[in-house]
């Protein structure tokens, strides 16, 4: 036994270590054969500043959890084809190392679809632009950059899967498949992609009880999800009877409640839980996925929106409802999870976190109109959809220099998709909101020599769409039902905050002119999470929020959601805050930050009857 021993360490040392393993029977999961009883809860990454990753880990850590899933964004790492960004938050390795340096175990979702709220459910905008390409399912073009994807990633995590001692010890196969197809061949090409991608390493398919038959692989473990483990726990016994993919029992996403969409009458899901399922599962030693443990944020244009029209984009903030909330801190459901964890296991001291501060009031300058530095335009004789202009997220300016004379109802293309600002010769016409079924008219009269301009923001792509999910205009814009052609586009994707307004001196604001942006600073003592706060906008109806370059997301007046959340990790002795506000009203503008958050709504300025 010493001569083993004396000769692992040597191979230790020179990177040949045994491998380790991963297996399960009938009842648990073992690692190196050791019994594991997987007390998991769901942490993506991307969705967290990394300054925070190891607080946030240590979190799960304090309520017992030994198991961390996390989904991986292609639409991050891959943002424009062939571009892979494997720094900041898309620094996946490091993800994982620190998931491992907590002592914790990780099981990797890496997609190519992941669902979660995401624009188009993390597949990347420009995949619609491939020829022939049909996304989720068995085609040869999605299939080959799903492959690339998969393989880049693969290269980040090959040392840390279980099969080189790493943390990780399975890969998901899609995600909830079963309830859009159910194509065993599309499945198992994905299989093989993540074969090679993660040598060795053990693959599982999830899915909710009623697509368990449709979604799952031969050969891959069938895990279920969804809020009722009693009856879901029954269904994977009685609908899965291929023995290669019977296992342990184990709900892969135990919902905690529901996702947050933009509405003046959508309320905040709120801190629900299912404590009581936590009991049933461990008390017959069963296994589980808190989702979401911690959802975090949906910076910048992160967020996508349910499929379907009206649209319904979900918020910036993705609390979910979440036992560890958006900042980090424990939620008031927190306290019930870990007393039913811990019935079952020991579980450590929570760590002690300190409160989010206040800021105090601080002005908000106008600097400059938006449109007054426009790139260089694409020109066409009819529209383009965003996608074609090589843009991803953000917005674009449409703009026609009218020939004749038009009137009547503005037409942007074939359906409202997102939300339209119609301007005509620089004056604020009207919305057009895809968030309605009825959303508001705009008539407008132009005549030889005005200049109308159509903004389209993008919403975001339907999470589940299989549905066409270009964005900007698809099709003809008419005006009282005449086709406008001859079209100037301006791409504004609003990658990065804009460099050239620190100096720039104040401007007047016309009530409805174009969009403005806004500046403001303020100082700050503190650092860490000391320093977190929310920001509140008061005044402003919709537009996106910059601070020291970090793109924290939309805000709407409309609601729920009623603050940005602020990470102290990101803030300086002296703070730069840009606000792109896209309905200004006003040059006398605030802002703060406050210790608490309120969620609410409010009546649409834009179209208080619309439905």
């Amino acid at each position: 036994m010493r001569l083993l021993l004396v000769v692992g360490a040597v191979l230790a040392s020179i990177g040949l270590a045994e491998a380790g393993n991963f297996t399960w029977d009938m009842k648990m999961f073992y690692v190196n054969g050791q019994a594991h009883q997987i007390i998991g809860g769901q942490i993506d990454p991307q969705r967290v500043p990394r300054e925070y990753w190891a607080q946030r880990l240590q979190m799960a850590k304090g309520m017992g959890l030994n198991t961390i899933f996390s989904y991986l964004y292609w639409q991050d790492i891959e943002e424009h084809e062939g571009q892979f960004d494997f720094t900041g938050r898309n620094d996946v390795a490091a993800w994982f190392k620190a998931i491992q340096d907590a002592g914790l175990k990780a099981v990797l979702r890496p997609g190519p679809y992941v669902c979660a709220e995401r624009d188009w459910g993390g597949i990347p905008g420009w995949v619609s632009q491939v020829p022939g390409l049909k996304i989720r399912s068995n085609n040869q073009p999605f299939l080959e950059k799903t492959a690339k994807y998969l393989a880049r990633v693969g290269e980040q995590l090959r040392t840390l899967l279980i099969t080189n001692d790493g943390p990780i010890l399975m890969v998901q196969i899609e995600n909830e498949y079963g309830y859009v197809g159910n194509d065993k061949n599309y499945l198992k090409a994905l299989s093989n992609l993540l074969a090679t991608s993660f040598p060795g390493l053990k693959q599982y398919t999830n899915d909710g009880s009623t697509a368990l038959k449709s979604g799952f692989l031969s050969g891959a473990l069938a895990v279920v999800d969804g809020g009722g483990s009693q009856n879901g726990f029954a269904k994977l016994r009685s609908d899965i009877t291929d023995q290669s993919s019977r296992g342990p029992l184990m709900n892969g996403e135990l919902w905690i409640t529901w996702f947050d969409v933009w509405g003046p009458k959508k309320s905040h899901s709120g801190n629900n839980g299912n404590a009581g399922d936590v009991d049933f599962i461990l008390a017959d030693g069963n296994h589980f996925s808190l989702f979401m443990f911690h959802g975090g944020t949906s910076w910048a244009f992160g967020a996508g929106a349910q499929d379907g029209l009206p649209v319904q984009p979900f918020t910036t903030s993705y609390d979910y409802g979440a036992v560890l909330d958006e900042t980090g801190r424990a939620a008031s459901n927190y306290a019930p999870f870990r007393n039913a964890i811990a019935k079952k296991i020991s579980v450590p001291a929570i760590p002690s976190n300190p409160p989010l501060q206040s800021i105090s009031d601080f002005a908000l300058t106008p600097v400059a109109n938006w449109f007054d530095k426009l790139p260089t335009a694409v020109t066409s004789s009819s529209p383009k959809v965003m996608e074609a202009l090589g843009q991803v997220w953000g917005y674009v300016l449409y703009e026609h220099m009218a020939t004749q004379q038009a009137s009547g109802k503005v037409v942007p293309g074939n359906g409202i998709r997102d939300r339209v600002i119609v301007y005509v010769n620089g004056v604020k016409q009207g919305v057009i909101d895809g968030i309605y079924k009825n959303p508001a008219t705009v008539n407008v009269n132009i005549k030889s020599g005005d200049k109308l301009w159509l903004l389209v923001e993008n919403l975001g792509r339907a999470d589940n769409g299989f549905s066409d999910q270009t964005k900007g205009i698809l099709g003809s814009v008419t005006v009282g039902g005449k086709t406008l052609n001859q079209w100037n586009h301006y791409s504004l994707p609003l990658d990065s905050a804009p460099s050239d307004l620190s100096t720039t001196s104040a401007i007047s604001v016309k009530a409805i002119g174009a969009p403005v942006w806004y500046r403001g600073t303020f100082a700050n003592t503190k650092s860490g999470m000391a320093a977190d706060t929310f920001l509140a906008l008061p005044g402003g109806i919709k537009g996106v929020v910059f601070v020291n370059g970090h793109n924290l997301g939309r805000y709407w007046a409309i609601g729920p959601q009623q603050h940005l959340f602020l990470p102290g990790a990101w803030l300086n002795a002296t703070n730069e805050v840009l606000v792109l506000e896209l309905e200004p009203g006003t040059s006398s503008r605030v802002a703060r930050g406050s210790a608490t958050r309120t969620w609410g709504n409010n009546p649409d300025p834009d179209c208080d009857n619309c439905s």
